[in-house]
C-alpha cells in the first residue's frame, strides 16, 4: 500500500517528532526507513536513530507510536528500531542539510 494517504499523514505527524539533541525532525533526519499499513490497518514504522547508545531511545520509539497513532484509519502501530544499516548524514534530506549548515 505504498500510495495510501495515511502514510503521507504519518510523514506529516513524524515532521513533529524531533531528536532533543538535534534541531532537525527525525523525518528530515533519515531516521524513517519505512512506513507501511497493511490490510488490518496497523502502520509497522522502520527507523534507526543517530547513535545506538541513544539516552532518549525509549521517547523518541514512544513519539513515533504516538505520531502513527494520531492518523485517522490506524488502529495499531509497530515500531522496528534497526541499526542495520546505521546512520549517517548522507541519509538527511537537503533541508536538514542546510538547517544544520552541512552545505
Amino acid at each position: 500500500m505504498a500510495n495510501d494517504s495515511r502514510i503521507e499523514r504519518i510523514k506529516g505527524e513524524l515532521h513533529e517528532v524531533y531528536d532533543p539533541e538535534i534541531p532537525v525532525n527525525i523525518y528530515d533526519l533519515g531516521l524513517i526507513y519505512s512506513i507501511d499499513i497493511d490490510e488490518e490497518n496497523k502502520a509497522t514504522i522502520v527507523m534507526t536513530l543517530t547513535a545506538p547508545g541513544c539516552p532518549v531511545a525509549d521517547m523518541i520509539v514512544q513519539q513515533v507510536y504516538d505520531a502513527a497513532m494520531n492518523v485517522d484509519g490506524v488502529d495499531d502501530c509497530f515500531v522496528d528500531l534497526t541499526f542495520d544499516p546505521p546512520w549517517d548524514k548522507s541519509m538527511m534530506s537537503e533541508e536538514a542539510k542546510l538547517e544544520l549548515g552541512f552545505f
